[in-house]
């Protein structure tokens, strides 16, 4: 689970962080009187979507101006006015896609004085299982870049979860970022904050983009993006109460509700799988015969007639799926609920797309005999292979 920026700076402040002092507008007319609470003599606008790239971001509406979602204003009417031309605006970044995001909210707070910047992130590295810290001298709008090209200049390294964090994993990062004096100081007690927080609060990752030395020479977290571990939300429900639903893909968040594993994709052709591992490879058979996949879509190994109804309802809402493949392996699994589930939904919503079914595995002859008696325009598959052929083929007529 993602949250905001301001939010996430709440949870910095809250830990003891330096942060700049901020105010959230939810509507135009509160601007100028949140503005007028902050000390300027700048103010920065921040557009608040979940998506990085907002500085070089634009708004599809020409009323919004030219400038991209981050904003200085040299006034508090000029913040008000900033902050007027964002709400209800449709922002576009290289991580929204064309579509964009809705702007609900903005955030203003007090300007800053930069000397450098700095990029600091902390992430689950999945090779290790271990805690990762990545460091930058290169932080900014164009870290992106510095990755691909010069990534020499990023210092990645894990933390052993048996002796965790230490003073000298903060003196490596303050060396590698050519920290001086007393900034090495800071840089080991806010790597110690930072790696509590991280862990208290479940994350799989935390990035401060850009980490800033202002005017005083002083360490400051000008931006903040947190991902939660969505498993772990039961244990945290201040963090859980944070979710903004709005900036969720409607499919994705009805299929949370029935416990099925969806994520939305770019392509045409809809999956639906039981087990994580034959999901990938179903995509990945899919790519290989030439479409793209309109979704990850795991039912998981218990699923009920129920659930598939609802997976398959889910995978029929979404207006670019062309046609739908089904691959099942039955282990725990049986290929006739499955099968059930499948006629059900069609029966309810409708098919307008070919269909492939692909059924292997516990009960897989009651299933297949389900969908042929059941008089729906079903194409059957023999096997993974024969079933991304037939959809790939159906689709591109």
């Amino acid at each position: 689970m993602n949250i905001h920026e301001y939010q996430a700076k709440a949870l910095l402040r809250d830990f003891g962080a330096p942060v700049s002092d901020g105010r959230i507008v939810y509507k135009a007319e509160e601007a100028k009187t949140a503005a007028g609470e902050m000390d300027g003599p700048l103010w920065v606008v921040k557009a608040q979507i979940h998506a990085g790239g907002r500085g070089k971001g634009h708004f599809k509406e020409p009323e919004a101006g030219e400038k991209g979602g981050v904003r200085i204003a040299k006034s508090v009417e000029e913040a008000a006015e900033e902050a007027r031309k964002m709400l209800g605006r449709t922002l576009v970044t290289e991580q929204t896609g064309p579509a964009g995001k809705e702007v609900h909210r903005v955030y203003i707070e007090d300007g800053s004085n930069i000397q450098r910047e700095l990029y600091l992130a902390l992430l689950i590295d999945r090779q290790t299982s271990r805690i990762s810290f990545v460091c930058s001298t290169e932080g900014g709008m164009n870290i992106e870049e510095v990755a691909a090209e010069t990534p020499e200049k990023i210092l990645s390294f894990s933390v052993d979860p048996a002796t965790g964090y230490h003073g000298y994993h903060g003196r490596r990062i303050a060396f590698m970022l050519g920290l001086k004096g007393p900034q090495v100081k800071q840089c080991v007690a806010l790597m110690k904050t930072l790696y509590r927080m991280f862990v208290q609060k479940d994350m799989d990752m935390l990035e401060i983009n850009p980490l800033i030395i202002s005017d005083t020479g002083d360490l400051k977290c000008l931006d903040a993006k947190m991902g939660f571990d969505g498993n772990a939300l039961y244990r945290h429900p201040d963090v859980a109460a944070l979710r903004d639903e709005t900036e969720e893909d409607p499919k994705e968040l009805e299929a949370s509700k029935f416990d099925l594993n969806y994520i939305a994709l770019d392509g045409d052709i809809g999956c639906m799988v039981n087990g994580a591992g034959l999901a990938m490879a179903t995509m990945d058979i899919i790519k290989l015969y030439g479409a793209e996949p309109a979704n990850f879509l795991d039912v998981g190994g218990g699923a009920t007639k129920e659930k598939v109804t609802e997976a398959f309802k889910i995978i029929t809402s979404d207006p670019n799926v062309k046609g739908i493949l089904v691959n099942i392996f039955g282990g725990i699994m049986r290929c006739d609920v499955i099968a059930e589930g499948v006629i059900a939904a069609v029966k309810e919503v409708g098919l307008q797309v070919p269909l492939v079914v692909r059924l292997e595995g516990t009960n897989v002859e009651k299933g297949k005999e389900i969908i042929a008696s059941s008089g729906l325009n079903v194409i059957a598959a023999d096997d993974l292979a024969d079933g991304a052929q037939k959809i790939v083929a159906a689709v591109k007529g």
